[in-house]
């Protein structure tokens, strides 16, 4: 990207990586702690909560947070227009929420809703009172000061959750790790933050920004809804406990594969916005973090894939084996989802958004057909059509941005195919390990990751990997400024 644009990506980059890996351990610790003292109807019964928080918290912000760091000069106006917006319809939706919990807890023959969703819900006025306090940092490349928030508040909310399942609350003590983040996160960014909402509210600010907005917030909206609702589905046709099996797999898919694509998205899209007129510095800068993200991403997942039996087992426990499988399936859709991110960061970038929207009616459109084939089928496919689903969607992305980018079909098969070529000799290597050894499942475990981990490294050094050069000398400059 050149200059001190670049260095101000890769440290952001840097920073928000380190967040989310730090954030991830902290959170994959605090699962496996609070997983070995609760159940699998635990996990199915937060499922469908959670569910519609999601969908909720996705309205509050209506694409209009994403328009404040794409707008070249937000007035102080535009950033209280969208906080009174933000806290209003926060309000407006926990109260129908609320309303609504007594037909979704009869609905899903799931009392206990009654009395943990509306703390739940509690996420979105939460959420609403440090949306722009976070649009603010990131448009200045604040990221260190937004990782140090993010990691502090998962690391309460991680002591209060351990504590809360000690002492015996169940499901209750889920329930106080979202609910603590989400306060000290927003108690934390109105502490570091100037910006208070002292400007006019000016209903035409959000007028203008409102076409671009609701865009966003159409296909979000839409997206979201259809990343969960195979949740919906299963939690009223199969039983909790397989819900929460299913649920759980796809969180702990998620811990490394949302924590890289918020890390990447995060930074990349105001700074692939600041360099959106340079045809040829974005077609490469696009190429970069997809090559980037590839080499760290198709490891880790097939890693994952390989080590799923002995990990599962050891850390969790033989109540949790029934998971392996369809966390086994669902990382491969970990493989694709960031990369289809990066290709719709492109799109939010250099288009107009509707070509977002008809492409998102095209992916749903195909969606539901899959999810209509495989629901009444089984969860095993439900799990397949979701990672046949992250292919789809990624090639489909990619395609959409060859209109706005110089990235060619053969550069971006090119760029992804060394790591690709690298990671499956990785993954053989695992394999065989565990077929001719027998450790008992954490010994094995944690020899799988370093066997993994050392021959990925090695391959990615004889064969001078570009990612790997471009990854160490980030690295290097990094170090050289600390």
């Amino acid at each position: 990207m050149g200059g001190e644009l670049r260095d101000k990506v890769a440290s952001g980059v840097a920073w928000s990586i380190g967040e989310k890996v730090g954030s991830m351990l902290l959170q994959m610790g605090v699962s496996i702690v609070i997983l070995r003292m609760l159940m699998p109807e635990d996990l199915g019964v937060m499922a469908i909560p959670t569910v519609l928080a999601t969908l909720a918290l996705v309205m509050v912000d209506s694409g209009f947070s994403q328009t404040l760091i794409r707008k070249a000069d937000p007035s102080p106006s535009d950033y209280k227009s969208v906080f009174v917006f933000n806290v209003v319809a926060s309000l407006l939706l926990y109260a129908l929420l609320v309303a609504a919990t007594p037909w979704v807890a009869r609905f899903y023959g799931m009392p206990v809703l009654l009395h943990i969703a509306p703390v739940l819900f509690l996420l979105l006025p939460l959420n609403a009172l440090c949306v722009i306090q976070n649009t603010i940092f990131t448009r200045q490349f604040r990221f260190a000061l937004i990782s140090k928030v993010v990691f502090a508040s998962s690391l309460v909310s991680g002591v209060v959750a351990i504590a809360m399942a000690w002492g015996g609350l169940g499901v209750w003590s889920l329930v106080g790790q979202r609910v603590t983040a989400m306060g000290v996160k927003a108690l934390l960014f109105w502490w570091l933050s100037d910006w208070r909402p002292g400007a006019a509210y000016e209903g035409g600010a959000l007028r203008a920004m409102a076409p671009y907005s609701l865009r966003l917030l159409a296909t979000d909206l839409i997206s979201t809804l259809y990343n969960n609702v195979s949740q919906l589905f299963v939690g009223k046709l199969y039983p909790t406990d397989v819900l929460g099996f299913f649920n759980q797999a796809q969180k702990l898919k998620d811990l490394p594969v949302t924590s890289t694509i918020q890390a990447v998205q995060n930074v990349t899209f105001p700074a692939l916005s600041k360099i959106a007129d340079d045809e040829q510095k974005f077609a490469d800068s696009y190429r970069q973090v997809v090559m980037i993200v590839a080499f760290v991403m198709f490891p880790a997942m097939a890693g994952l894939i390989a080590i799923a039996p002995d990990m599962l087992q050891g850390l969790l426990g033989e109540k949790w084996t029934p998971i392996v499988p369809y966390f086994q399936v669902i990382c491969l859709a970990g493989m694709f989802a960031p990369i289809a991110i990066i290709s719709y960061n492109v799109l939010k970038v250099k288009s107009n958004g509707r070509i977002i929207v008809r492409l998102e009616i095209v992916k749903k459109t195909v969606m539901t057909i899959t999810l209509a084939l495989t629901i009444p089928y089984s969860v095993m496919a439900i799990t397949w059509g979701l990672s046949a689903m992250a292919f789809f969607e990624m090639a489909l992305n990619f395609a959409a941005t060859t209109r706005y980018s110089h990235l060619t079909l053969w550069r971006f098969v090119r760029t992804l195919l060394p790591s690709a070529l690298l990671t499956a000799v990785m993954f053989a290597v695992v394999v065989l390990f565990r077929h001719f050894t027998d450790f008992g499942p954490l010994p094995t475990f944690l020899m799988q990751v370093g066997i993994g981990a050392i021959c990925y490294a090695v391959l990615a050094w004889v064969f001078r990997l570009e990612a790997m050069r471009i990854v160490l000398d980030i690295l290097r400059k990094l170090f050289h400024k600390a």
